[in-house]
């Protein structure tokens, strides 16, 4: 009995070093490392039900997990996800030398088909912007949000999170605060600097709770704007402005991104811009561009010149 007690508390000890390692190594965000102990809970819960040691496990404990998760019904995203986060566990198993060989090192993800995100056209930006109803107090505020978002490419966590000590107007930029606490600065467009401008003026006659008065983006009772109000403005804005099209924050985002590429962006700068570790996150958009060339080869001709300029 003292030996079982001895072996959980030495497992606990590991747990608590891996979510230092994600925390302080890695530089993950809060809620990233509370993804990935989520994620290894499923995992621990299985080998408790198998009455098996983490230290001890094998590949075929570990497909075994796998498989399960599939007869259970998880969506293969989710499923990858989990199984990712769980090869980040043993990854630092080896690292610390708790483990001499990784067991989780050829365990396959399920097979996952490329998604292409929702991407709007600016026409259709421009219809959600002007959806707007600049009759409410909160209308000019929308309307930076919505240019902000796409003139930018931001988070809905970064937009919630920028403060106007992070606004450098004269050089045309703004700095974003990014996963894992990590800063960068992106361009910002002079219809969205307008916007903004035209906001802050607003926002200056406005209720402001002590302690929210550097956030740019504040809410009618006076603290910053949350992450579930932006959802919900994009939401009404798409349904007012008749897309159809499966629409949130994160939305404006693919679509700077894609319309960047079509421009003929590079991909490294995208990246930057973006806050994307690896360049393979970014390579999606890769994709859609190809996609986008071949509709346009066929369905436009190259004479057609004043539709493309009036589009």
């Amino acid at each position: 009995m003292e030996k079982k007690t001895s072996n959980k508390d030495k497992q606990a000890l590991i747990i608590k070093e891996y979510v230092q390692w994600l925390k302080l190594e890695k530089s993950l965000s809060a809620n990233t490392v509370e993804a990935y102990q989520q994620d290894l809970q499923k995992l621990l819960d299985f080998l408790r039900s198998e009455e098996k040691n983490f230290l001890d496990v094998t590949l075929n404990d570990l497909q075994a997990f796998s498989a399960g998760l599939h007869d259970i019904g998880i969506h293969p995203r989710s499923q990858a996800r989990i199984l990712s986060g769980v090869k980040s566990f043993f990854r630092f198993l080896v690292m610390a030398d708790y483990l001499e060989a990784d067991p989780a090192e050829l365990l396959e993800g399920p097979k996952i088909g490329l998604h292409l995100p929702d991407v709007l056209t600016v026409e259709e930006i421009d219809r959600i912007i002007a959806a707007v109803d600049m009759d409410k107090p909160e209308g000019q505020r929308n309307r930076a949000i919505i240019e902000t978002l796409y003139s930018c490419g931001l988070r809905v966590s970064e937009l919630c999170g920028l403060r106007l000590s992070d606004l450098y107007f004269g050089e045309g930029f703004i700095r974003v605060e990014g996963k894992g606490s990590k800063q960068r600065l992106v361009p910002i467009s002079s219809r969205a600097i307008r916007e903004i401008n035209y906001w802050l003026t607003d926002r200056c006659h406005g209720r402001i709770k002590p302690g929210n008065e550097d956030y740019v983006f504040l809410a009618r009772w006076g603290n910053r704007i949350s992450r579930i109000m932006v959802f919900h403005l994009v939401k009404e804005l798409a349904d007012r402005a008749g897309i159809t099209k499966n629409i949130s924050p994160h939305t404006f985002r693919h679509s700077f991104a894609t319309h960047l590429l079509e421009g003929g962006a590079n991909l490294r700068a995208i990246q930057a811009m973006l806050g994307h570790e690896s360049i393979t996150t970014t390579e999606i958009y890769t994709h859609i561009d190809r996609q986008m060339l071949r509709e346009e080869i066929i369905t436009h001709h190259p004479r057609n010149i004043r539709y493309a300029e009036n589009h």
